[in-house]
C-alpha cells in the first residue's frame, strides 16, 4: 500500500473544487475569460510583476491561455459575495523531487491585505500535500507583496533564477512537515 504523499500526479486532480468559509476555487474554463479579465484589468495588480502589462487585453489573453493549457488553474470566488476575485494554479509537477508549484496568482486589490490570500493558499497547500512533499513558489524579485505574503505562510527562500536579462525570480518552498506544524496553530 502506498503512502498518500507518494501518489503520482496522474492520481492528483489538478483542478478540484476547493472551498472554505472565505473562498471557493473552481476549475478555470474558457468561458471564464471575460469575467477574469475584468478582475485582472487593474494595472496596479501587475505593477510589481515581471510581466506588468497583463492588465492589457493582449497580454492577459496570453496569461489566460497558459492557465487553460496548464489544466491546473482556478477561478477564485469570494464566498460571501459570489464575486470573481482572482486566479491561481498548480504547475511544474516534479516527480523526482516529489513537488509541485503554486503560482500565477493574483487577487483584486480589494482583497489585498485581507485573509483571502491565506485562505486560498491554505486550500491549495492542504490539497497538494495529499500528493507531494514539497510545494514551490516562483516570485518575481520586485514583487514585494507576494514575497511578504508567502513568507507569512511559512515558506523559505531557497534559490534565485534568472528568467531573462532583466528578470529574476525568487524560489520559495514549503515542506509538508513544516506546513503540518504551521496548521496546528
Amino acid at each position: 500500500m502506498r503512502h498518500a504523499s507518494s501518489l503520482r500526479l496522474n492520481e492528483m486532480n489538478l483542478q478540484p473544487t476547493l472551498k472554505n468559509e472565505l473562498v471557493k476555487l473552481i476549475p478555470l474554463k474558457e468561458e471564464d475569460f471575460e469575467t477574469l479579465y475584468k478582475a485582472a484589468s487593474d494595472p496596479l495588480i501587475w505593477e510589481q510583476h515581471p510581466e506588468n502589462n497583463r492588465f492589457q487585453r493582449h497580454a492577459f489573453e496570453k496569461f489566460f491561455k497558459g492557465a487553460i493549457d496548464s489544466r491546473g488553474a482556478f477561478l477564485v470566488i469570494d464566498n460571501k459575495t459570489g464575486e470573481v476575485i482572482g486566479s491561481s494554479r498548480y504547475y511544474d509537477y516534479d516527480e523526482n523531487n516529489n513537488s509541485i508549484a503554486i503560482g500565477f496568482t493574483f487577487l483584486t486589490r480589494k482583497y489585498w491585505g485581507t485573509a483571502y490570500n491565506r485562505a486560498m493558499k491554505t486550500l491549495m497547500l492542504d490539497y497538494a500535500f495529499k500528493f507531494v512533499e514539497t510545494v514551490i513558489f516562483h516570485i518575481g524579485e520586485k514583487n514585494i507583496r507576494s514575497q511578504k505574503a508567502i513568507l507569512k505562510l511559512g515558506a523559505k527562500k531557497i534559490n534565485e533564477l534568472k528568467k531573462s536579462e532583466n528578470s529574476i525570480s525568487f524560489v520559495y518552498e514549503i515542506k509538508k512537515n513544516s506546513w503540518l506544524d504551521i496548521r496546528k496553530f
